[in-house]
């Protein structure tokens, strides 16, 4: 895990890979926990026996459940330190290129793209690219932009 301490520390960073998670397999739990947490029970993600007729042959995790593993992979890729706190301020661009069967495991890189000072704090934009083990395509990309206060 790489440890930034300071904003100082994080400006120097800009352009560099931060890291890779560890692997992290997908099961059908998970999958039907996600849809309980969000009230989407599409048959896609839940119906394993209707999934196994449909167009990936087995049910696939929603692309906001892999969205939302950002901060797990986080966590296991990089740290802030010496600041007051590190907040989630959004999204720039989120895109879901190739579906997550059950199953699979995947595995976030981390990318620190862009750091900003301003009013409220500084603004640290890291692009991550979630992979499928044994896929070409990556299951997700996506700029998360975090306030980092002093």
């Amino acid at each position: 895990m790489r440890t930034l301490t300071g904003i100082a520390e994080i400006e120097s960073a800009v352009g560099t890979e931060l890291g890779s998670s560890e692997w992290l397999t997908i099961d059908q739990a998970a999958i039907t926990a996600f849809a309980d947490a969000t009230d989407d029970h599409q048959w896609i993600h839940l119906d394993e026996e209707r999934a196994a007729t449909g167009p990936f042959g087995t049910t696939i995790a929603h692309g906001f459940f892999t969205l939302s593993l950002l901060p797990h992979f986080s966590r296991e890729i990089f740290a802030v330190e010496g600041v007051a706190m590190t907040i989630n301020y959004g999204l720039n661009k989120v895109r879901f290129p190739q579906p997550v069967p059950v199953g699979s495991r995947l595995r976030d890189t981390a990318t620190l793209t862009d750091v900003t000072r301003g009013p409220k704090g500084t603004q640290m934009i890291i692009s991550h690219v979630i992979e499928i083990e044994g896929e070409d395509r990556p299951a997700c990309i996506a700029e998360m932009v975090s306030l980092v206060v002093e």
